[in-house]
Formats: structure tokens, sequence, C-alpha cells
């Protein structure tokens, strides 16, 4: 029987990569569509050592539907996995502009291929930015009304959602599911692939890991006097190898339902933890002595956010394997290795 082929546009970034593993697990024939300009070449070479074979790779701009438009020629593709988009919040602030044609003009194009090529399974990678900063809540689910986003990237994650509602409304046989990521963290087990940030980091764990490793000279965390428990803010961490097996988990979802569907639906644990106890969790699982201090409020922080998972566990029968702590120690693994390599 024949691999069904997917499309994962963005397949050589740090969730993106993952799913490509999961897919092959599972069965899929995955096709990377990346053009490198926000992944790093190397990932190559580790999901190769991962799977034991090099991924088919295609290097295309996505925004770009006439050397896009070849790749759904060449082969019957079963379904898409949108990842491709510019995604460092404090950048889209700075350079509204360069995230608003990225990141829309590029769902567009492949919006189009799809429905001429009739490719009608269609995950998105959404965003919880996509709640803002709910009033009163701190535990979300899908039915929660979407606020105006803190940011430009989060806009695009907003206004992509509802291009997807606009089409699947005109197209009934397109089927999509929007999975709204909480904070992505870790590495694969094996520490062969993980997240490579551009310059300086803008998530937590890779700042951690990188200052105790030596590549940054200290932690700062933002905060430490908000109306939470030790002072500082709340997310709900999860597990990049949890996250890339929702994926399979929403083709599988799409490919079992009939015409017309479609849904949100939340990726998270479920449980929120501070940014002290990051740290403190990271000391205690590395043995590492973290250089860190407390600074002032950072802009636009929401003070606490997790998700409500239900819905990902009853229509995706997903839940999240692994632990934080698994997560932290798989991230430092795979920054020691990154190490080794320079």
């Amino acid at each position: 029987m024949d691999k069904k082929t997917i499309l994962v546009t963005g397949g050589a970034g740090y969730i993106g990569s993952h799913t490509i593993v999961e897919l092959v697990q599972k069965g899929f024939h995955p096709i990377i569509v990346d053009d490198f300009r926000n992944a790093n070449k190397t990932v190559v070479s580790g999901l190769t050592e991962i799977l034991g074979f090099c991924p088919s790779i295609i290097h295309v701009n996505v925004c770009d539907i006439n050397a896009l438009e070849p790749v759904f020629q060449a082969q019957k593709i079963h379904g898409i996995i949108h990842f491709a988009a510019y995604k460092a919040v404090g950048e889209s602030v700075v350079d509204p502009l360069k995230y608003y044609k990225n990141n829309l003009q590029g769902l567009v194009t492949i919006c189009e291929l799809a429905l001429k090529y009739q490719v009608n399974n269609f995950v998105f990678s959404s965003s919880c930015t996509v709640y803002g900063e709910p009033e009163g809540l701190k535990e979300v689910d899908e039915a929660t009304r979407l606020s105006k986003a803190n940011s430009p990237y989060g806009n695009t994650k907003l206004i992509g959602e509802q291009i997807l509602i606009d089409v699947q409304a005109q197209n009934p046989q397109f089927k999509c599911v929007n999975l709204r990521y909480f904070n992505p963290i870790g590495a694969h087990p094996s520490a062969n692939i993980g997240e490579f940030p551009i310059g300086t980091p803008s998530n937590l764990l890779p700042y951690i890991t990188q200052t105790a490793i030596g590549k940054r000279e200290k932690l700062t965390v933002f905060g430490n006097d908000y109306p939470t428990p030790d002072g500082t803010c709340i997310r709900d961490y999860i597990h990049v190898s949890d996250l890339a097996n929702a994926h399979v988990a929403a083709l599988n979802l799409l490919e079992s339902t009939s015409t017309p569907f479609f849904e949100a639906i939340n990726i998270g644990t479920g449980k929120g933890t501070s940014v002290k106890e990051i740290v403190d969790l990271f000391e205690t699982n590395t043995h590492q002595k973290l250089n860190w201090e407390i600074g002032n409020r950072r802009p636009g922080d929401v003070v606490e956010i997790y998700a409500n998972a239900k819905k990902a566990n009853d229509l995706l029968n997903w839940t999240a394997n692994y632990t934080v702590e698994d997560a932290i120690v798989h991230a430092w693994n795979w920054e020691k290795k990154l190490a080794e390599n320079d």
C-alpha cells in the first residue's frame, strides 16, 4: 500500500522538523517545503540520523505560487500541514509589514493550490495568541472569545484562522483543523534535532540553556510582581514532540470525517508553570547553576494562561505524554550537543 504524501510547509523549522519524525513513524510520506531562510540546514542531518534516510526536501518559498505549483503537479498530495511563517512577536512589532506579507501571502498561496489540486485535508499552525489576555480567565477553551491580538504576529494567526473559515465556507469539500499551540519547549529525545533560535532567543527555555552553556551572560526574568503565586508569569509548556504528534492525530481526524468539517483545537498540557518554576526545574534536573536576575516587566506579556485540552483529548484522542521536566532535560541535552559540534 502506497504511503500517503503530506506536504509540510516550513518542515525544516522547530515544530515542523519534529512533525516530520512523527509522520514517518506513523506511516506517512512527508515532503518538506522550506527555503531555509528561518531554519538551520543542519536539521537535515539530524532528521537523517533519526529516520535512517534523508527526507524529501523541496527548496521553495511558499509565497511564490509559480515555484510551488510544480510540487502539486508532480505527485498526489493527500494532506497539508502549514507551518511556514515568521514567528517572533517582538520582531513583528518592529516590522509588521514583513509579517503580514509573508504569513498571510504564504497561507493564501497554499490554499489556492490546495483548492486547485483538490487537497482537502489541511492542518494550520495557529497559536494561543489568538486569545490575547482573556479577561478574568486563566484556563481557556476553544469557545473563549478571541481577543485583539497583542502583536502583528498574533494578528496574522487571527486573520489566518478567518481566511480558512471563509475558504471552507465556500468550499465544503475542504476540511481544516486549526491547532492552537500553547508554549512548545524541548527537543527530540535523541538530541538530534531541536530549537535553533536565530539571534537572541525570544523563548524562555532556549535562553536558559544558552545561559547555562555560556553563550549568554545571564537570564533576565521579566517581572516578579505579577498576581501569581511566585510573582512571575505562568504559561502552558508543551513538549515539542507531543505537539508534533498532535498534527498526525489531526490528519487522522480529517481523514475519518465527512465534509464539511472545520475545528479549532487547543494543544497544551492543561497545566500552567511559572517562569520561576521553569528556572528552578532547570537547575534541579540538570544540576546546573543558572545566572539569572529579576528585571522589569516586559510590555505585552500575558499574566497567566493555560489550555483546556479536553477537545484535543476527545476529538484527537491525544494527550501530552512528556512532562515539563522531560522537555527541560531534552532541551539541555540538545544544547550540549550543539556545543560539542561548534
